[in-house]
């Protein structure tokens, strides 16, 4: 890194911090932006949450500047607290029947597996899992994978744009356009897609989109939005129905009680919750303006990058894609076979590395986040600290192997 920005962040100067893929971390600016709002709740709180005074124009404001940010409009995107519940709300609404399939892959996050099973067992749908060939080195591979699982029962195509355990950039663009001339419903789980990679919601053309603003984006916890196409609004219903609900239709155009969408009213609206870190996005979005972030995000792609190279050159283990199927800033660094909760809390205590160690589908990965905060020197130490403790002929190593 040219720059090293991390006087501007929280964290314990004492851990070498390499998992801002997990929750991301909040600049100082932003994180005073959001207790600042914080403290305007606490001091006037009948004010802040009326929703005529104070709560339905600040969301708004936010709302505005995450959709100018994003390509779409305020009246398609709502705030949730985090990319699960936002595509809960969608896949929970969708009128699927007994026999209906829900296409998706083997990359996918375990609370979203846990949703769609959640959804089959209770509409009768069948799940399908499309297997990814590893390593990822084609998109014409990645489309050949998920369109031959398509069959004449396909209602849903769930994909992940960035993926969580295996860190790839999937190239969703042309399965989202092919899935609308099928007349099947795309949901896009986009949770460590904004801010990490350049994202237009309308020139996507996602049917459902949900992604998180405290990871890469760096709002506060519990910042996340939920974007709906405008034809499927009126198919949309809240997880809670509160004040924002409403009888009528939510059509395109229609406005709900507090002068959004009726969609964007019926998900935002639910009574009292402390909207503050959603309050704090235009701050987030301010701050990487200020620091221009995406030359920062290259910095780190680069240095992420030749870590990975690093460590597959000290393991001799093949890399999960090609790069330009890695997440920029996030790259998952198969290891040699361990056990991974013992490597990661040697990392811990021996080095002061926080980063995730875990096994999936049989590889054994450290999953690496670069981010403005992160040095070369770092990457060193966690390529020294890897290179010492699987070299070791010691309980690290996965029991039985050499």
């Amino acid at each position: 890194m040219t720059t090293n920005l991390s006087q501007h962040f929280l964290l314990d100067p004492e851990v070498v911090f390499l998992n801002h893929g997990s929750f991301g971390a909040c600049p100082r600016p932003v994180f005073e932006d959001y207790q600042r709002w914080q403290l305007k709740l606490e001091r006037q709180p009948v004010e802040f949450l009326d929703s005529r005074r104070g709560l339905a124009p600040n969301l708004r404001v936010a709302r505005e500047a995450l959709a100018a940010e994003f390509g779409t409009s305020a009246d398609n995107i709502a705030q949730v607290s985090n990319a699960t519940t936002g595509l809960n709300v969608a896949l929970q609404s969708l009128p699927l029947k007994p026999g209906d399939e829900i296409l998706t892959t083997n990359h996918e996050y375990s609370a979203l597996e846990k949703t769609l099973a959640f959804v089959a067992r209770r509409t009768g749908a069948k799940i399908v899992v499309a297997e990814v060939p590893l390593p990822l080195t084609s998109a014409e591979a990645f489309h050949d994978a998920i369109l031959s699982a398509v069959t004449p029962r396909t209602r849903v195509l769930f994909l992940s744009h960035v993926t969580s355990a295996t860190a790839l950039l999937f190239p969703i663009e042309r399965l989202i356009a092919e899935a609308r001339q099928r007349g099947i419903w795309s949901v896009i789980d986009g949770a460590h897609a904004p801010g990490h990679v350049p994202l237009d919601l309308d020139a996507l053309g996602a049917d459902v989109y949900s992604g998180n603003c405290h990871k890469w984006m760096m709002a506060p916890k519990g910042a996340a939005f939920v974007h709906v196409r405008p034809e499927w609004q009126a198919m949309i219903d809240p997880l809670v129905v509160s004040h924002g609900w409403t009888a009528d239709n939510k059509e395109p155009g229609v406005r709900g009680p507090f002068g959004a969408s009726a969609f964007v009213d019926e998900i935002e609206m639910q009574g009292t919750r402390d909207p503050s870190p959603w309050l704090a996005v235009p701050a987030a979005l301010a701050f990487r303006r200020a620091h221009d972030w995406w030359q920062v995000a290259a910095e780190c792609s680069r240095l992420a990058q030749e870590t990975a190279a690093r460590v597959r050159d000290l393991f001799g283990l093949d890399a999960l894609s090609s790069p330009e199927f890695s997440a920029p800033q996030m790259v998952a660094m198969p290891i040699p076979a361990c056990d991974p909760i013992a490597v990661h809390d040697a990392l811990l205590r021996d080095y002061g590395i926080e980063i995730p160690v875990f096994e999936w589908q049989g590889h054994h990965i450290a999953r690496l986040s670069c981010q403005g905060y992160n040095t070369r020197e770092q990457m060193d130490l966690l390529v020294t600290a890897l290179g010492e403790l699987l070299a070791r002929e010691q309980p690290l190593r996965k029991r039985g192997q050499a």
